[in-house]
């Protein structure tokens, strides 16, 4: 597996985020948010992924950016985490909830953390 986040993985349809903000389920770890639908789409990829920090908690679009910035570079370092324990294809939206940026190792802390709540939550629903 290659460490890249190409143009296949990226979530890039708003018919796909529109489906998966209306029937999506989720997972928290502060200062992550990841919303998340088993969906088959036609990437070759099983996950397709998007990052969002909104306006109302970050005002500077520069900081929104880097924080951006930041997420995507943690995902795709860490995303066979994700990869090892899904069969199917999903969907999965990233939302940044702090106010003020923290740290790199801070973030993929958190990231961690939320792969293992993802992968209880995940066998809970299949059963």
């Amino acid at each position: 597996m290659s460490y890249t986040l190409g143009k296949e993985e990226k979530l890039k349809s708003k018919k796909l985020i529109e489906q998966l903000f209306a029937e999506g389920k989720h997972v928290k770890s502060f200062p992550l948010r990841l919303i998340y639908l088993p969906l088959n789409h036609k990437g070759t990829f099983p996950i397709k992924v998007g990052f969002s920090v909104p306006k109302r908690n970050v005002k500077l679009a520069v900081n929104r950016n880097r924080i951006k910035r930041l997420m995507r570079e943690v995902y795709r370092k860490n995303k066979h985490l994700f990869i090892e324990h899904i069969e199917n294809k999903y969907v999965f939206m990233f939302i940044y909830m702090a106010k003020e940026e923290i740290k790199y190792s801070d973030l993929e802390l958190c990231l961690k953390k939320l792969n293992t709540k993802l992968k209880t939550k995940i066998k809970e629903d299949e059963n």
